[in-house]
């Protein structure tokens, strides 16, 4: 536990300095006015115990809260974890297992209901009941955690989230300890919903909210809209400051050409997807001033369904990791200033990263070309030459322009294949669902924290696939007893030693890029494009442009 009592006690002290005094000052000056958004479609549900999206959690972070919170700042103090609904760090005690929260007196949601302990454990209890896409794995280490999993219904948590209404306290007890807990408690899926939500995905249904604003309009096919939550007073500038604009709307169904015309005309402030890679020059040459440009700690995949023919074969998934050429899709998603080529899981620069690139010519560290030839002899190995290949992207023009040319490189070696486009709505939960059949897809992972875990575990352990689960977050169904059980070594380790943790994940990260159940196709960074209007532009590396704390008045 000596990481974990660590990272309290520096909380604790920046927690008094860091505060900015200007923050005050500028709310008087540009506190009003509507910012607005636009994205190709909307992010998949509302609910926020269910949605794993880059897009709805960036949208959440004004929205909802949890006990603790990411810090609303920009650079590595970004990553760090503050107090938030809760008034301190937790006390920790048992070895570790037992971690106990104050809650704060005088938060209301947004439809008037004060926040109380029972609000707490009922939200917790939800995470199962909804079977939250990371119910088995973030939150599987909450004593009773087995028996919900088991029965979703039935969930009680009985022993592992216990209210003291008394004394406003709730206590967390774990099965064994956690080094990552408070990175798992700041994030959307633990946020604190009202005890009466439905036990249900809500969909398109807005749930209130204790943070500065609230979803106040939503439809799927047209747009959201975020107005301030009447009940809302700042308690943690840190963790939940209140915001500059008055609304946030958020309008679907643009292209992407006509969102940057948009931007340009001062029609809109900013677009979610990426720019089209055939405008970059001219917002370059021409917008430079409004364009910001943000490392991610991120990942372009291809997952291959390891259940499915033919990449239930080895050898076929390892011919398609040989044969993708990383630098044409450098290029079509917009240049070596926007992206780079990897051959493995984990990121660069992130916790358990070593180079590695067994799938190229001369495999070694570094990805350096294509290996067509080694593609086909494989292909023709495993048996499988001639089987039919179906791609499921995204309907955005660069999901698009990849997923028809991973159509040219399966034909290249042997396959007969083709594209399916669908509405990015639907498409990252359809990959997610066995019932889909999805052989082959392409998509994004963007950390949900800054551990090696958060990929290596979430995508490819055991327990996250779940059959015939729109929230199967492991897509190509990977299971590897061995390379599980070590990664469970790793995840115990940590809690002592995180430094000889990340050398386990290098390990492990090697051993599921040889296995290819995915193939790596770029690290992407960040574009946003601005209106001329938005001011205080603040990037967070935890959930990207803080939305309203820039102003547009």
């Amino acid at each position: 536990m000596k990481k974990l009592l660590l990272a309290a006690s520096a909380a604790a002290l920046l927690a008094g300095s860091w505060l900015a005094p200007a923050h005050a000052e500028y709310l008087k000056e540009h506190r009003g006015g509507t910012i607005r958004l636009l994205a190709r479609s909307a992010a998949g549900t509302l609910d926020p115990h269910i949605n794993y999206t880059d897009q709805g959690w960036q949208m959440y972070q004004p929205i909802y809260d949890g006990l603790v919170a990411f810090r609303k700042a920009e650079g590595v103090e970004g990553f760090s974890i503050v107090p938030d609904l809760a008034e301190a760090l937790p006390t920790v005690s048992n070895d570790g297992k037992t971690f106990t929260f104050k809650l704060r007196k005088g938060i209301k949601f947004s439809n008037g209901q004060d926040l109380g302990v029972k609000d707490v454990v009922a939200s917790f209890q939800r995470i199962f009941k909804v079977s939250g896409p990371t119910s088995g794995t973030f939150y599987a280490g909450i004593v009773g955690a087995d028996k919900c999993l088991a029965d979703t219904k039935s969930c009680t948590l009985e022993g592992g989230v216990v209210a003291d209404e008394a004394a406003g306290t709730i206590t967390l007890n774990l099965t064994k300890p956690d080094a990552e807990i408070l990175y798992k408690l700041a994030l959307p899926h633990a946020v604190i919903l009202p005890a009466d939500t439905p036990a249900e995905d809500m969909g398109s249904k807005p749930i209130p909210s204790t943070g500065p604003y609230m979803i106040s309009a939503f439809d799927p096919n047209k747009g959201m809209t975020v107005s301030r939550n009447p009940n809302f007073k700042q308690w943690s500038e840190e963790a939940q400051p209140d915001g500059y604009p008055d609304v946030v709307q958020y309008d679907f169904g643009l292209s992407e050409e006509a969102a940057v015309t948009a931007i340009q005309n001062g029609e809109a402030d900013w677009m979610f997807d990426a720019l089209p890679s055939d405008r970059l020059g001219e917002l370059g040459s021409k917008s430079m001033d409004q364009l910001h440009i943000s490392p991610l700690s991120a990942w372009w995949y291809a997952p291959l369904n390891t259940r499915m023919a033919p990449f239930d074969n080895e050898k076929a998934r390892q011919a398609v990791a040989y044969a993708v050429d990383r630098n044409t899709l450098v290029k079509l998603f917009g240049g070596k200033v926007l992206a780079s080529p990897v051959c493995q899981v984990l990121p660069p620069d992130f916790p358990g990263h070593e180079d590695y690139c067994p799938f190229t010519k001369n495999p070694g560290a570094k990805w350096s070309a294509p290996d067509v030839d080694k593609a086909k002899q494989l292909v023709e190995e495993s048996g499988t030459k001639g089987q039919k290949v179906t791609i499921i992207v995204e309907d955005t023009a660069i999901s698009r322009s990849i997923g028809v040319y991973l159509q040219s490189v399966l034909t290249n070696i042997g396959y007969v294949a083709d594209v399916k486009p669908i509405s990015s709505n639907l498409q990252f939960t359809y990959i997610q669902n066995t019932n889909n059949k999805v052989q082959m897809s392409v998509t994004q992972w963007y950390k949900d924290y800054p551990a090696a875990s958060d990929f290596l575990n979430i995508l490819f352990s055991c327990a996250s696939f779940r059959e015939g689960s729109d929230a199967s977050i492991n897509i190509s169904g990977f299971c590897d007893k061995d390379i599980d059980a070590q990664m469970q070594k790793a995840l115990d380790l940590g809690v002592t030693d995180q430094k000889a943790a990340d050398k386990m994940w290098a390990a492990i990260d090697k051993q599921v890029t040889d296995k290819a159940p995915a193939v790596g196709l770029f690290t992407p960074k960040r574009l946003d494009f601005v209106s001329k209007r938005i001011g205080n532009f603040k990037f967070n590396p935890q959930f990207n442009w803080i939305i309203t704390q820039s102003w547009v008045q």
